[in-house]
């Protein structure tokens, strides 16, 4: 029993990846964006979809969110929200790293150890921006 407690863990474990921040390289406007908190929600959005950024930049939660945008427009951060963007190797590794299908899509990371964050929840897929705090607060 212990056993099979122990190699559902490690399986339960492997099943989420980590990003590097060092690696990858992303910038919010032009600068390079260094993580400062433990935990982050990523929010992989489409900018072409009408009234997205603003969206993103109106929302407020306990936790600070990062916006990565697939069309990597530049955007001014909010009080609680960073836009992100990087190169096309940066965002295809993103996307297949983390097995990102949908847009928006939503997922937490907490910091692991310096600038190495670990994916700590599932991806979902929202079926609009709209639903972000209501949806966070059942996860």
């Amino acid at each position: 029993m212990i056993a099979a407690a122990f190699a559902y863990f490690n399986y339960k474990f492997s099943e989420y990846k980590f990003i590097d921040f060092k690696k990858w390289v992303f910038y919010e406007q032009s600068d390079i964006f260094i993580p400062k908190d433990d935990k982050y929600i990523i929010v992989f959005y489409s900018s072409r979809e009408p009234n997205t950024m603003e969206q993103l930049a109106k929302i407020d939660l306990n936790t600070h969110i990062l916006a990565i945008d697939y069309y990597n427009k530049v955007r001014k951060n909010s009080h609680n929200t960073t836009f992100l963007r990087s190169g096309t190797t940066t965002s295809l590794a993103f996307i297949q790293r983390f097995n990102i299908y949908n847009s928006p899509s939503i997922f937490f990371i907490k910091r692991y150890k310096d600038s190495l964050y670990k994916q700590d929840s599932m991806i979902r897929k929202l079926d609009n921006l709209e639903e972000l705090s209501k949806r966070i607060k059942e996860l």
